[in-house]
């Protein structure tokens, strides 16, 4: 599996797209743990330096954001990683500019952080229910692209995923939801009314592919019918993203502490040694 795979190059037609890939439970399992791995060690190398990095989530409903969050929160150490769920803005967000409640989210040195729906609402949902006007959902492409720019070059890594399911996966995910008891609270009258307008989401959808994948900003769109290839493929695209000229090699070991360790411990450590090896 390569990330170059999904990468959005111009406009993509997502009712052409056939082929939505499968893969065997023991083999996901296997291979997430490998990707879970590397970026636990992505994220120390983060630590103590100005790197950090953002993971745009955006998909169709039920689509499989949480459950990528989900795997994400298995691997990686809450105290520099965050979530942030996004829904719709609160009176307070509504009367400044929509941008200014993800700057208010944006990570410190160090950190990786989610935004599970992101500042693509404005051209996505907010343009299809008409909550932005058409001037202001049309600049707001302009705004998205150099918002990001400016991210990137104040080294800031940028992961965006789009997860693309079949209205006919959506109507099953929906009715497995509503006949469990567990899962039912993620189901609501909005995921109904959105499904009706599905060419319009689609519609949206391509034109904000085609306006903001750009350069070092690129999307990626990934078939997600099947939930363990999805995981594993943005799980892929991340890894590689937020990997991207950052050495992953552990640091060498601090003298004082491998001073410490013979003195208390009775073990001598070359303090050039990696951990791990």
């Amino acid at each position: 599996m390569n990330s170059a795979d999904f990468l959005v190059s111009g406009r993509p037609q997502l009712a052409a797209i056939k082929r939505f890939p499968e893969i065997k439970f023991a083999d996901y399992e296997r291979r997430l743990a490998e990707l879970q791995t590397t970026l636990q060690r992505v994220q120390q190398a983060y630590l103590g330096t100005s790197h950090r990095a953002i993971i745009v989530l955006e998909g169709w409903d039920t689509a499989g954001k949480g459950g990528v969050v989900r795997r994400l929160g298995w691997a990686l150490d809450p105290r520099s990683f965050k979530v942030h769920a996004i829904a719709a803005p609160t009176r307070r967000e509504k009367s400044r500019h929509y941008l200014q409640r993800f700057w208010e989210r944006l990570p410190e040195n160090g950190q990786i952080v989610v935004f599970d729906r992101s500042w693509y609402g404005r051209v996505l949902v907010e343009r299809v229910e008409a909550c932005a006007t058409q001037a202001e959902w049309q600049r707001a492409y302009t705004e998205i692209n150099e918002f990001e720019q400016m991210l990137l070059e104040d080294n800031t890594r940028l992961a965006k995923i789009f997860l693309h399911i079949t209205p006919e996966e959506q109507m099953r995910r929906f009715h497995a939801r509503l006949i469990d008891p567990l899962k039912r609270w993620k189901l609501s009258y909005e995921d109904f009314r959105n499904r009706a307008r599905w060419t319009d989401y689609e519609a949206a959808i391509e034109d904000m592919f085609e306006t903001t994948s750009t350069g070092r900003a690129s999307s990626y769109l990934v078939p997600a019918n099947n939930k363990p290839f999805s995981r594993l493929a943005a799980f892929r695209i991340i890894a590689d993203r937020l990997s991207k000229n950052v050495a992953l090699e552990p640091p060498a070991l601090d003298p004082k502490v491998a001073e410490a360790a013979k003195q208390f411990l009775g073990i001598r450590v070359p303090s050039d040694n990696h951990r791990g090896h």
